[in-house]
């Protein structure tokens, strides 16, 4: 784009009242495509469809449409094996809408997040972040997109990266964030602070979109007016969707939609347009309430420092002083039963408590299959030994809601202990009709709750007062690239674990590696799983994730079964052990198939010392 174009568009951009587009999603959804279809690869297969939705945005007095592109990026497309058709994509996309805006109308090349939830898939560095951003945005600028629109980032950071990358291209770009439920980002940062820092970071003009509706981005727009000079813009939703025979309708009215543009504009937002549930009927209405109005004149805005929430970890409490306790800590892994039945885990824990356990773990699902709830059997435990417990917490059975939900009345019944893990896929236990969240990682969970910690919820809505959870992180040592499991764990340790539980180790070489690659001083507590036949060693090593077991031990274990087999195996725990004293903080045993008698063996021989 010229100097003088680009000059040209920021004057327009704020000194004029603009009318973008509403959703493209629900338009193509209404129009008979199915919500299994990818929209963006629309542009190549049924590209007068898309065609036919910007003309009747463009007829409805849109003065700037988007081009059919918010997910249209190498990792999205990819997971659908469409990645080597991002460049083809974008640029279709861009060419369709320029198709239909005409001479008068803007075109904003539509560039979203690149992922959605906070699943393992969803690590990325930002090197291949930009490099991904670059791809789709390069290939828009070549469709002759006017500039882009960045929209529905939740996390400023990524969001910093792609208005960087407009930049290199040499397109302007509007930056819209989505805000979550407290009105923060999800990295943490309030409207003002967002607006501040996006003003800082080159945007010429800085919104909204999303959310519940206009009354809600109303407020938003409000909030930011006050912290930036740069014109707004505002994308709202239709309001809340009701399901009906099966769809996802939006009922609100475009007169009730458009009803709040006035005072948007009042607020100082130039730009209005519509998302999730709008149509060229939200649009026409909206044009109409705005022809006739100006920008307003706002007060001029010292920029300041964008301040993040900062998380802090909880001090331990009454019931979570075991980390100062004993010189070896010791926890021991206990799974919940199959049944309603809970006699055997409580004789159990009661056995360990007498023993001198440090704490005693409570599964949550192992291999993705259903047993009785980990949080209230550990209630029970915790109640009826006096023992501490640590509750094991999955994203896979829960989606963030509920999450938040376990996890607060988990605190309500005193568990102050949680390590925080992804949990085996549901592929892995071929439960039927089930399906796994992941709407976090272990990273995200860790990020939970050391918000709750802070006294809020992981949407920034304050909770009254804070929980007072110690967190725990898992660790693999016995990966083929240790180096990625280290840059994990400090991902762990940066999202505020406390303390770090392995997956069993049977090689002393593989623990000498772990301790050197390290450098945390987060205690780690080693994993001991004894084996107890050849049988069980085979499908460790062959069926459960995360467990390695080398040759020499298998050869160990070759032929044995039964006393002989539990002997073995105990020697070779024990042989671990004993080159893990001094070196680990403590042991975290797995005895197997529930034989308590061998975590109790275990127990006292490190203790012995």
């Amino acid at each position: 784009m010229s100097e003088s174009k680009h000059k040209n568009l920021i004057q327009r951009l704020q000194s004029e009242v603009l009318v973008g587009d509403g959703a493209m999603g629900t338009q193509l959804y209404n129009r008979g495509v199915s919500l299994d279809a990818n929209f963006e690869h629309l542009n190549l297969i049924r590209p007068q469809l898309v065609k036919e939705v910007h003309a009747d945005y463009v007829s409805a007095g849109a003065q700037l449409i988007e081009t059919n592109s918010f997910a249209a990026n190498a990792v999205r497309l990819g997971s659908i094996g469409l990645a080597h058709k991002v460049g083809q994509i974008n640029r279709e996309g861009a060419l369709l809408a320029r198709a239909a805006a005409g001479d008068s109308v803007l075109v904003a090349g539509s560039v979203g997040p690149l992922v959605r939830a906070r699943g393992e898939e969803a690590e990325l560095s930002d090197e291949k972040k930009r490099a991904v951003f670059l791809e789709q945005m390069s290939a828009l600028a070549e469709g002759g997109v006017d500039l882009f629109q960045l929209e529905t980032f939740a996390e400023l950071a990524e969001l910093e990266l792609a208005l960087a990358v407009s930049t290199e291209i040499g397109l302007p770009a509007i930056a819209q964030f989505a805000l979550l439920e407290g009105g923060r980002t999800r990295d943490g940062f309030t409207a003002e602070d967002a607006a501040r820092r996006l003003t800082t970071a080159g945007a010429v003009m800085v919104g909204a979109n999303c959310g519940s509706g206009p009354r809600e981005l109303l407020q938003v727009i409000q909030r930011m007016a006050t912290a930036t000079d740069l014109p707004l813009s505002a994308f709202p939703n239709s309001g809340f969707p009701e399901y009906v025979d099966g769809r996802s309708i939006y009922l609100s009215t475009p007169e009730y939609f458009a009803s709040r543009a006035r005072e948007m504009v009042d607020a100082g937002a130039t730009l209005i347009g519509g998302c999730c549930g709008t149509g060229p009927e939200h649009i026409a209405t909206l044009a109409q309430r705005v022809k006739e109005l100006v920008p307003a004149k706002r007060q001029p805005v010292q920029i300041v420092d964008p301040v993040v929430v900062k998380q802090t970890i909880a001090a331990p409490d009454e019931k979570a002083g075991w980390l100062t306790g004993a010189d070896v800590l010791v926890t021991v892994e206990l799974d919940p039963p199959r049944g309603i039945d809970c006699n055997k885990i409580i004789d159990g824990a009661k056995r360990l408590a007498e023993a001198g356990v440090s704490a005693i773990n409570i599964a949550d699902n192992p291999l993705a299959r259903v047993r009785l709830g980990n949080i209230a059997i550990a209630s029970q435990i915790q109640h009826e030994t006096g023992a501490e417990v640590i509750v094991h917490m999955t994203g896979r059975d829960r989606n963030l809601i509920g999450l938040h939900s376990d996890l607060m009345g988990a605190h309500l019944l005193g568990i102050r202990n949680v390590l925080a893990v992804t949990g085996d896929p549901v592929s892995l236990s071929g439960e039927a009709g089930a399906t796994s969240v992941f709407d976090v990682n272990s990273v995200g969970l860790l990020e939970l709750l050391s918000a709750l910690n802070d006294g809020r919820t992981l949407y920034g809505q304050e909770l009254g007062e804070p929980t007072r959870f110690v967190l725990g992180a898992a660790f693999n040592p016995n990966a083929a690239r240790i180096d990625g499991q280290v840059r994990k764990l400090d991902k762990k340790i940066a999202a505020g674990a406390q303390f770090v539980q392995t997956q069993p180790v049977y090689s002393v070489e593989v623990m000498e590696q772990m301790l050197s690659s390290v450098e945390s001083d987060v205690p780690i507590l080693l994993g001991i799983l004894p084996l107890v036949s050849e049988r069980n060693a085979d499908f460790l090593h062959n069926e459960v994730p995360g467990i390695q077991l080398p040759d020499n031990v298998r050869q160990r274990m070759c032929g044995k079964s039964g006393a002989e087999g539990v002997n073995e195996g105990m020697a070779i725990a024990r042989e671990i052990i004993d080159a893990g004293r001094g070196k680990v903080r403590g042991f975290y045993l797995m005895p197997p198939f529930g034989k308590v008698d061998l975590a109790v063996e275990l127990l006292e021989y490190i203790r012995q010392d």
